[in-house]
Parts: structure tokens; C-alpha cells; sequence
């Protein structure tokens, strides 16, 4: 669906509004419909609010069937008969179409054993996530209460209505949704900027196979053209950037021992804030290297 404008939004008919809105979140049209009696909203932000609102106020019965209309994560049977689009690309982005064997016994464990606790299927915003950070969240919310993840799930609702919004709505002010990650290389050995240095971002993990995520060279102010990750939440996880600086060296006659002391340079890092801007250069010379977590 193409995005809509706030004001289109809020001039449109009761039943365009709801039919823009009504996947906003998971097979609940009844929240669209109870927020377009609050129109018009001055804000994206205050929309969000609207739909929060809607929820929060709503009977625990409409509460728990709100909860129970989300599908399991990583659940083979589901994705065969078909989920929502907006799940389908939530989940895919997690690399949940993809899982080997081991990640998907693990899923399936967690995902039976919190349903037999629960009643309900575990709810989390995985654009906010990597696959082994689920699997953690998981473990500490088994460890809740009922009521303590009935009001988690919300919250997690929440933060998938936000970020469905952001890709639907346009407004002038934005939903706090999105993260950004970026480097920086600065060849220590001349002082300057490095600039045609080759750079790969890879996701780790533990049960199945590490991911490369993102590619990129630095450009003349040693930075790359774009973010890493930008335009959506950084996900929880554990990562590594590799720096091509052999190459680089090489390529600027830079006397070198066959092979050079560097070559590629691994800098391991995790990231736990989604919203958060992470900055990780590197500090280089044919024979050291330095990072820090810049702003």
C-alpha cells in the first residue's frame, strides 16, 4: 500500500480510514474503527497515541483477543497457510524464513512452552530484533507472569503499530522507530580519511549461520555514502564490521610484508538499543587498529 498523507487521513471517509488503517494491527479492525471517532490528529504521534488508547481501554476479553489474533514466531504451519503481509516482511527481516534446523526446534520449543504457560502466542516487534535475541527475550519472559505479559504483549503491539504506521502515514512530525548505524575510517598512518576501503557488516549467530547484511566502501571523507542500518530500528544483536585495509594499503604502495601484519580487520560489537545511533569507527595503521562507540 502507497503512504497516505495525515491530512488525507484525516479528511477521509469512516470506512477508507479503517481499510488504510485496519492491518495496523494484527486482524483487528475494531481499534481502526473506535480511533476514527477521535479525528482529526494534529500528529502521527498523537494517531499512534489514538490506537494505544483504543487498546489500553479496551474489556480483557477484547485485550486477550487481540493478543491471540498474533501468529507464533518461526511457526512452519503458519507461514505455509499464510499471515498477514505486514508479518510475513516482519518476520522475514528477522531472518525467520530462513532458520536451519536447530534455530527452528528452538523456536518451536519456546514458542510450545510459552503458549502451555501463557494461553497466548509470545508477541514481539522483531523488526527491533536478530533471530538469537529473540530466542533470548523469549527464555526471560517465560520467567513472567500472565499478567505481566499481558501487558508486555501490549506494549510489544504497540511498537508494531508504530512501525506500520511510520511506513503508511506521512506526517510533519515523526514516531521515535528508527536506529542508525555508521563508521568511520581514519588511516592513522597519513592522517587522514580513508577513503575505497571495503567494509561488510555481518549478523551473528549462534544456532545458525552468520549473515552479511550489509556491503559498502568508504567514500573520500572515510565514511560510507549511508548508513549501515538506517530508516528502521537497529536490532538487537551481536555483530561484526570488516575493514578491507590490506587492499587499501597496497593500493597506496604502502611497504608491506607478504602477507601484511593486517589484511581484514574483525571489529565485534552488540547493539541494545533499536532507536539508538551507533557509531564505530576505526583507527588504523598497517600495524594497529583502535575503535571506541562514537556519537
Amino acid at each position: 500500500m502507497s503512504r497516505i498523507a495525515l491530512s488525507d487521513l484525516n479528511a477521509a471517509g469512516f470506512d477508507d480510514f479503517v481499510a488504510v488503517l485496519e492491518n495496523v494491527v494484527e486482524y483487528s479492525p475494531w481499534i481502526a474503527q473506535e480511533a476514527a471517532a477521535r479525528r482529526p490528529f494534529a500528529g502521527i504521534n498523537q494517531l499512534h497515541a489514538a490506537l494505544m488508547a483504543v487498546i489500553q481501554s479496551a474489556a480483557p476479553d477484547a485485550q486477550l483477543a487481540l493478543i491471540r489474533a498474533h501468529p507464533d514466531l518461526a511457526n512452519k504451519t503458519q507461514r505455509a497457510a499464510g499471515l498477514t503481509a505486514e508479518s510475513t516482511n516482519e518476520q522475514n527481516s528477522a531472518g525467520l524464513d530462513r532458520l536451519s534446523e536447530a534455530e527452528y526446534s528452538a523456536f518451536e520449543r519456546v514458542n510450545t512452552a510459552y503458549r502451555e504457560k501463557f494461553g497466548f502466542p509470545y508477541i514481539v516487534c522483531v523488526r527491533r530484533h536478530t533471530k538469537d535475541s529473540v530466542l533470548r527475550d523469549f527464555e526471560t519472559r517465560l520467567r513472567n507472569i500472565a499478567k505481566t505479559e499481558t501487558r508486555r504483549a501490549i506494549e510489544e503491539i504497540g511498537r508494531i503499530a508504530a512501525l506500520r504506521l511510520d511506513q503508511l502515514v506521512v506526517a510533519d512530525d515523526k514516531l521515535k522507530v528508527h536506529g542508525r548505524l555508521s563508521t568511520h575510517v581514519l588511516d592513522n598512518h597519513v592522517g587522514k580519511p580513508a577513503a575505497g576501503i571495503a567494509v561488510e557488516l555481518v549478523e551473528l549467530a549462534s544456532l545458525g549461520e552468520s549473515r552479511v547484511i550489509a556491503r559498502s566502501v568508504t567514500n573520500a571523507d572515510g565514511r560510507t555514502d549511508q548508513p549501515l542500518i538506517g530508516g528502521r530500528p537497529l536490532p538487537i544483536g551481536r555483530y561484526e564490521l570488516r575493514f578491507n585495509v590490506g587492499k587499501y594499503y597496497a593500493e597506496r604502495n604502502v611497504q608491506l610484508p607478504d602477507p601484511p601484519f593486517l589484511d581484514e580487520i574483525p571489529l565485534r560489537f552488540a547493539i541494545s538499543e533499536p532507536e539508538g545511533h551507533y557509531h564505530v569507527p576505526l583507527l588504523v595503521t598497517p600495524w594497529s587498529y583502535s575503535t571506541y562507540r562514537g556519537s
